[in-house]
């Protein structure tokens, strides 16, 4: 009998696993490059939180990111990079440039008796997570993807659950609801927070869904949702035993933000992340010689700046501690008020957004005096004192006032907010896309010396397989 090339790929991988790290943990921040680890940084250490871990383990890489056909990636290609280590096409997962099958290091590892775990804070079927199970060509057949899943036999997945396609009776491959498959391949299921805490070792695999899509974003997200440290810390729980584990986990809708240019809800999805290394840090710390921990973007997402015109060369990071809800967020509190507006008989006006916008953004109404030079100095503007011992408060000009209100008109006040309180805390945006920005591997552990100057993404896959040759 004939082996597929993708068995006889994996088994020669899986020869030798046992020489390399028991415990490996990957991070991927999607849309995760310099510039978001930088002001992340820089945040986290404005609010007393401190240095990020992410940014301090031992070992630096600068990364390129280009797919099989394109200077700029999409993330199901990084993701094939990534955990595959080979090159591929744009909305291609786990299959090479030429649509082969290719073995993720994951599969790698669960061939040779590791435990496997897959954590997201997006769907656990998009495209990060599932080039580490999947072989499709199109990312986007959602329900092939979970069939995928449930073939992979891995022991841990926990995210935000099938992305509305459990049931996709019209694809070609359907066999049933997504959830009773998984349910009846062994898993246990668990589809809330008492459940996910119910979660023991040696009941069997584990499948969390905390929703049937992405999780909402960490600035957003209700107590009744577990975070990524959580998740992470959970897999632990699940995973660990004499084999060890491999464990990726993915900050995904930080993405999100760098398409919305959204610079605080983008800094609260690094925290969470960054939580999370702290989480296995920990773990390592209790490991040193077996755990090797790995962090690293699959692109850069927004074309982040670390500074902005309209502050000079002062940057306000702190304020952005003022936003309490993502541009996303915001726009269902307007929704819902102006609709509660409309259910009382009364029309729902600027004026009355102003509450809105000081309690989720911090604006202070009360600066903008209509006279321009004044307004900029005590709004921070390019006239003020380029020091970064300015107050923190998002003091607004009536320049801001009529651009919230031209807004307003148009039913984009969301995204008007998000665009002044970046630019008042100095960080700009090149884009709404991908760029080709490279991004940065850090890591720590035993092997993790090999992934160190300039690399490609895809090297991070093949490297970390040639830690057991």
């Amino acid at each position: 009998m004939k082996i597929p090339a993708l068995a006889v790929s994996c088994l020669l991988s899986a020869a030798a696993w046992a020489a390399g790290p028991k415990y490996v943990f990957l991070f991927i921040g999607d849309g995760f490059s310099v510039p978001q680890r930088m002001v992340a940084e820089e945040f986290s250490r404005a609010i007393g939180r401190g240095e990020l871990a992410v940014n301090h383990l031992k070992c630096h890489a600068t990364t390129r990111t280009c797919s099989a056909t394109s200077l700029i990636t999409d993330s199901a290609a990084a993701a094939t990079a990534i955990a595959c280590g080979c090159k591929t096409g744009n909305g291609k997962v786990g299959v090479d440039a030429e649509g082969g099958k290719a073995c993720s290091v994951a599969e790698v590892a669960h061939m040779n008796g590791r435990k496997v775990g897959i954590v997201s804070d997006c769907y656990i079927t998009h495209a990060t997570p599932a080039g580490f199970y999947a072989h499709r060509e199109n990312r986007g057949a959602l329900y092939q993807i979970g069939l995928d899943l449930i073939a992979s036999g891995f022991e841990y997945f926990a995210g935000g659950g099938f992305g509305g396609k459990s049931n996709d009776v019209k694809d070609p491959e359907y066999r049933g609801n997504l959830y009773d498959l998984v349910a009846q391949a062994g898993y246990q299921v668990a589809t809330n927070r008492t459940m996910f805490a119910a979660l023991k070792p040696g009941a069997g695999k584990a499948f969390f869904a905390a929703c049937d899509g992405h999780m909402p974003h960490a600035i957003d997200r209700p107590a009744s949702m577990p975070t990524l440290a959580e998740m992470t810390t959970k897999g632990i729980e699940l995973l660990d035993g004499p084999g060890g584990f491999f464990m990726m986990v993915e900050g995904g809708t930080l993405d999100f933000s760098g398409h919305a240019n959204d610079a605080a809800t983008n800094l609260r999805e690094v925290l969470a992340l960054d939580d999370a290394v702290r989480v296995a840090k920990e773990f390592q710390d209790r490991h040193r010689e077996d755990t090797l921990i790995v962090t690293t973007g699959d692109h850069e997402t927004g074309g982040m700046a670390m500074g902005f015109a309209g502050t000079g060369y002062a940057m306000h990071v702190k304020r952005l501690a003022c936003q309490k809800r993502s541009r996303t967020g915001f726009k269902e509190v307007v929704k819902a008020t102006r609709a509660a507006a409309r259910k009382e008989g009364r029309e729902f006006t600027f004026e009355d957004s102003k509450p809105l916008l000081k309690e989720c953004f911090g604006f202070d109404f009360s600066t903008a005096s209509g006279r321009s030079g004044l307004d900029d100095k005590i709004a921070g503007g390019k006239y003020a004192a380029n020091t970064e011992t300015d107050d923190d408060r998002i003091a607004l000009t009536s320049g801001d006032v009529e651009a919230l209100k031209a807004a307003f008109a148009r039913n984009k006040l969301h995204d008007a907010a998000r665009r002044i309180i970046s630019e008042k805390a100095g960080v700009g945006w090149s884009s709404g896309a991908h760029t080709a920005l490279p991004v940065l591997t850090t890591s720590q552990g035993p092997g993790a010396e090999i992934l160190s100057g300039f690399i490609d993404n895809a090297d991070i896959g093949m490297k970390l397989k040639s830690l057991y040759y």
